[in-house]
């Protein structure tokens, strides 16, 4: 198995970005090995959405496929304070990452934003999701195939909740795609960080990641996706409004 895919099934953007995650594979694996036995995820904070409240934070759960990449995408913006990266929705205390992988505990894998909303909103983070991932693919994100990368906003608050499904909505409702919307929006459950090595591993391993990356397809699937408002939108002060997506159909092909 290479890192990123699951056991259970083949990467459906073809041979020649298999082979480029495979060729990062026996570095990366061997980069785990060596860190899996210091690995402590008791040493990573896990805050409750009622202790991010008494600190006048709140607290974001999405699931994106690869948490590396999505954990980096959202340490971009202003008013994050903290992301972790981890696993959540399963039946498992403590899943490892080998668990998850193989599919044996009903986690995906996923990332716990803590920000400051009177910074950055609710709606711009998931304005921000949006364009992070590809919303037609709920089989898994790009080149990561199987239940644990699909994707899924969890929502801590009823307000949460109707912000998600408003937004999912309007993207629906928009024009946009030939195919449904496929991120599912649940309530969030215990969310499990994962192994320490997995965490800021775009900083900590900024090579293997950036290969990684680009092997996976991700960013190019984005653009097709979304054209110019790919990695977007553009940042507003919390309460404002951000830019919304237009009707028209985005350069590049869709489902």
């Amino acid at each position: 198995m290479f890192r990123r895919v699951s056991p259970r099934g083949a990467t459906s953007l073809g041979i020649l970005s298999s082979l480029a995650v495979i060729a990062i594979a026996t570095l990366t694996m061997s980069s785990m090995s060596v860190h899996a036995a210091k690995s402590d995820t008791s040493t990573v904070h896990v805050t409750t959405a009622a202790e991010a409240a008494d600190k006048g934070l709140a607290l974001a759960t999405f699931a994106g496929g690869c948490f590396w990449c999505t954990e980096s995408d959202f340490r971009k913006v202003k008013g994050v304070i903290e992301v972790v990266s981890g696993f959540t929705g399963g039946h498992v205390d403590h899943p490892s990452y080998e668990q998850v992988s193989y599919e044996k505990t009903g986690h995906v894998e996923a990332v716990q934003v803590t920000y400051d909303p009177k910074v950055v909103g609710y709606r711009y983070l998931l304005d921000y999701y949006w364009r992070h991932v590809d919303p037609l693919d709920g089989r898994g994100q790009f080149a990561d195939r199987g239940d644990s990368y699909r994707p899924v906003i969890f929502t801590h608050t009823p307000e949460q909740k109707a912000m998600a499904e408003k937004s999912r909505d309007e993207l629906a409702k928009s024009g946009r795609f030939s195919s449904p919307i496929a991120v599912e929006i649940k309530p969030a459950s215990t969310f499990w960080p994962a192994e320490a090595y997995h965490q800021d591993y775009a900083k900590k391993n900024s090579f293997r990641y950036s290969y990684y990356r680009f092997g996976s397809g991700r960013d190019a699937r984005l653009d097709a996706v979304w054209g110019a408002e790919a990695r977007g939108p553009r940042q507003e002060p919390a309460g404002g409004s951000t830019q919304q997506p237009s009707p028209a159909q985005p350069s590049g092909t869709t489902h």
